[in-house]
């Protein structure tokens, strides 16, 4: 292993993964292998079934895998670890708690809550642009805002790694692109390592750093991709020339 590749963020090398089905296995994961950097931005896509969820659970330490190695900050990762904060595609908050309880529920189970993390749950509360809804429940949120509240319970134990699993997935287009710009936002604000599963390539583009893209199952990685647009990202960046390259190469790469 290189000195560079040694000192990457995290770093996933000839990760395999299958499954047992009546068939005899399903493969998953074939020996996939990409290093990400610490404060970077990067987007998985594939096809639908490729994986990406599955790589994105094993990043989570939520699924087993077969061969290779995760490490994450130089330490072998098998198993859930602090420091890590996820969001699915589904808010899956607890329709009985207000934001303010749905964001704090992990500081709750850790017996963590004191009056430090409450003005930091406050502080969380205000940067996902939910001032003023503390106490508002759930089912008078909309899509967008529930997200929000998602990404704000993610965040509330600071992890350095946060994954994404198609958070925008449910929203209308309008509504996605503008929490795409509030995601943008918020890692502006907090500077964590992002790893984000997406199926929308033009999400990707406007998001990342870098764009990794799937093959088939079971899935290796066709093309690494460096997304050379400059920071702070503006939404009129999506209609550039650039902009579209970028999306067609990686478009083209889906379909090879």
């Amino acid at each position: 292993m290189s000195h560079k590749l040694a000192s990457s963020y995290l770093i996933v090398e000839d990760l395999s993964a299958s499954f047992a089905n009546g068939n005899g296995g399903l493969n998953v994961l074939d020996r996939i292998s990409f290093t990400v950097e610490e404060a970077e931005f990067v987007c998985l896509l594939g096809p639908s079934g490729s994986g990406k969820s599955t790589l994105l659970r094993i990043l989570a330490g939520l699924l087993e895998y077969q061969s290779g190695q995760v490490l994450l900050e130089g330490r072998s990762l098998r198993g859930p670890r602090a420091g890590v904060g996820i969001v699915f595609q589904k808010s899956n908050l607890m329709p009985w708690r207000t934001v303010r309880e749905n964001i704090q529920l992990p500081l709750e189970l850790q017996k963590e809550l004191d009056n430090r993390s409450q003005a930091d749950v406050q502080e969380l509360i205000e940067l996902v642009g939910l001032d003023g809804f503390e106490d508002t429940l759930p089912r008078d949120l909309s899509g967008g805002m529930a997200q929000r509240v998602a990404i704000a319970r993610a965040l509330v134990h600071d992890p350095g790694l946060l994954l994404l699993d198609e958070p925008f997935g449910a929203l209308d287009a309008l509504t996605r692109e503008r929490m795409a710009s509030e995601l943008l936002r918020i890692w502006n604000a907090r500077q964590k390592t992002v790893f984000m599963v997406t199926h929308d390539i033009s999400e990707a583009v406007y998001l990342a750093d870098r764009v990794l893209a799937f093959s088939d199952r079971p899935a290796r990685i066709t093309l690494d991709l460096a997304i050379n647009l400059p920071r702070p990202r503006l939404p009129e960046m999506r209609y550039t020339p650039g902009f579209g390259m970028m999306a067609q190469q990686l478009r083209a790469a889906l379909q090879s």
